[in-house]
């Protein structure tokens, strides 16, 4: 009596853009993405334009008008966002190891809680920063 059995394989590079990924799974990879992007790019950013605000007068001015820039404006939410989806991802990853909500539907629903909350504060941040209030 033989049975087959399927057969799981990993999936080809040709098929990544055809692969639909659970939301938890989205929330687990842009939790690395923007923990690397804080590392590589957040933190050289943000210590080079500390060091700038306190060097003089003049770096002072000349930061404060690069940071005005639309453009500049951009890269500091993107910093932000990154920010706040990694500090809140990794709280939701911290509940998780205390054995909390590792259900599937709870952990579908807290992986929409993280995305959620991490775009509308990044939204409040953008309209603060655009100058909507």
């Amino acid at each position: 009596m033989s049975s087959t059995r399927p057969q799981f394989r990993n999936i080809h590079v040709s098929q990544i853009l055809s692969y639909r990924l659970p939301l938890a799974g989205v929330v687990s990879i842009l939790h690395r993405l923007s923990g690397a992007f804080l590392f590589l790019i957040g933190i050289p950013l943000v210590l080079f334009t500390l060091d700038q605000s306190i060097a003089s007068e003049m770096t002072h001015a000349r930061l404060s008008a690069t940071l005005g820039h639309p453009l500049a404006k951009l890269i500091c939410l993107a910093v932000i966002w990154a920010f706040l989806h990694h500090a809140i991802a990794g709280i939701r990853y911290l509940v998780l190891d205390l054995h909390i909500g590792t259900a599937k539907e709870q952990a579908r629903s807290s992986a929409r809680v993280v995305l959620m909350l991490s775009l509308a504060m990044t939204a409040v941040v953008a309209l603060r920063l655009f100058g909507a209030f």
